[in-house]
């Protein structure tokens, strides 16, 4: 037997059986399609998933991380003062990512994974702020209006790059 005619063999049965295949409705259709599944973390209160799953047709979107703005214009631009406390950085940091994500189509409800990286603050010993975080974080996650949670690692760091900056966050989305 020719290879043309053994190709052409094999051509002629996958077009029928993908032509069959549309003809009994087994193509890809909107009720199919998976959804995004969040993984509570189980006997825990801590408004994080401990996994989400994605389908495989989502599109991810990276947020580079975001830093504070300034609050206080008169205050040195490399103080704490010039940019608030944990909390304060953290709410105006969420809100600036709540913007740049509606600027996408997008919401706080598609974020599937945070980083956050937050400094040691002198007003703390040197420690950071995991409750002032928090504080902060919880205004946007885990509410009655936004109740999906993201992954979340946070991390003290030794430093960013502005000394008045105390926390730092970056985020994926995703567009199902």
């Amino acid at each position: 037997m020719d290879v043309r005619h053994i190709f052409h063999r094999q051509g002629f049965w996958a077009i029928a059986l993908l032509s069959t295949l549309g003809a009994i409705g087994f193509t890809a259709h909107p009720s199919f399609a998976q959804s995004i599944i969040r993984y509570p973390i189980p006997n825990s209160t801590l408004p994080i998933s401990q996994a989400v799953e994605l389908p495989a047709n989502a599109t991810l979107i990276y947020l580079s991380g975001q830093i504070p703005p300034v609050i206080d214009a008169t205050a040195t631009p490399t103080s704490i003062t010039a940019f608030g406390d944990t909390q304060t950085q953290t709410v105006n940091i969420l809100s600036h990512i709540q913007t740049i994500l509606a600027g996408l189509d997008l919401t706080l409800g598609d974020v599937v994974k945070m980083q956050v990286f937050l400094v040691g603050d002198p007003a703390t010993d040197g420690v950071m702020d995991f409750d002032g975080f928090m504080a902060g974080y919880t205004q946007f996650f885990g509410t009655a209006e936004q109740p999906k949670l993201p992954s979340r690692s946070v991390m003290q760091v030794a430093g960013l790059v502005n000394p008045g900056w105390l926390v730092e966050i970056e985020v994926v989305a995703v567009r199902p």
